[in-house]
């Protein structure tokens, strides 16, 4: 109930009325049944917007950081994210992706719409990464079609570490859904899961136009982060002479 209250009264059309999003391709969405809804991730804002201008409802993977802060604001923070219908995901450990895709399956056996950032979390830099293969696990696990989405001027409203997003309008964008029935039965072999993933990523980056890195964009982080601090370090250093 507290979901439909969020979209239909409270946030959904203040989102719309803030950031009048441009939307194409909304009629790629299957008006009923199990799909999954595969989208770059370059914004915090992300998780509300596409949520926002759907008429159906969407269960996003989301990370359990989100749900386990400390404090009153941590409670309220995580009774939001629930109340929005998104799913804590445990992402350490060996059992993390297992976890995801027993979820993230969970919601497709109820004939529902499923959301998944492929990159595994939010760019950095406003360039598209290498998608995990549990996206792929998923459509042929439960044998659903994958539609590709690209979120557009999003990192720009509120790009990483921006707590109050900038009022300007965004552009969301819906492909044509992808069929990977052909795989079917195939989900336990990891060259057709790279596969599969490669062809949803490239789905994406026709409809956002991004720069495409072919890495993790986690590794590309905590590299940049490593060299960031040895940086500062060989800075300190030179001050304390």
């Amino acid at each position: 109930m507290f979901y439909h209250l969020l979209k239909h009264v409270l946030l959904g059309p203040l989102l719309r009325l803030l950031f009048r999003p441009r939307i194409e391709g909304l009629e790629n969405i299957p008006a009923h049944g199990a799909a999954i809804i595969a989208g770059n991730h370059l914004s915090f804002s992300d998780h509300f917007l596409m949520p926002a201008i759907l008429k159906r409802r969407i269960t996003f993977l989301a990370k359990a950081e989100y749900f386990t802060g400390p404090g009153i604001k941590g409670r309220l923070t995580a009774f939001f994210f629930r109340s929005a219908g998104q799913i804590p995901v445990d992402r350490s450990g060996k059992d993390a992706g297992r976890a995801a895709l027993r979820e993230g399956l969970a919601v497709l056996a109820e004939d529902e719409l499923l959301g998944i950032y492929p990159e595994g979390t939010r760019s950095h830099d406003g360039r598209l990464y290498k998608g995990k293969v549990g996206v792929a696990a998923m459509a042929l696990g439960a044998g659903v079609p994958v539609v590709p989405c690209a979120m557009v001027g999003t990192f720009e409203i509120q790009p990483p570490g921006q707590k109050i997003p900038n009022i300007r309008r965004v552009t969301i964008r819906f492909g044509r859904p992808l069929d990977f029935s052909r795989y079917a039965g195939m989900e336990g072999e990891r060259a057709v899961l790279r596969a599969v993933t490669d062809e949803i990523m490239y789905a994406i980056l026709e409809l956002s136009g991004q720069e495409y890195v072919d890495r993790y964009a986690g590794e590309v982080k905590a590299e940049e982060e490593a060299e960031r601090r040895k940086a500062e370090r060989k800075k300190a250093r030179r001050t304390s002479r």
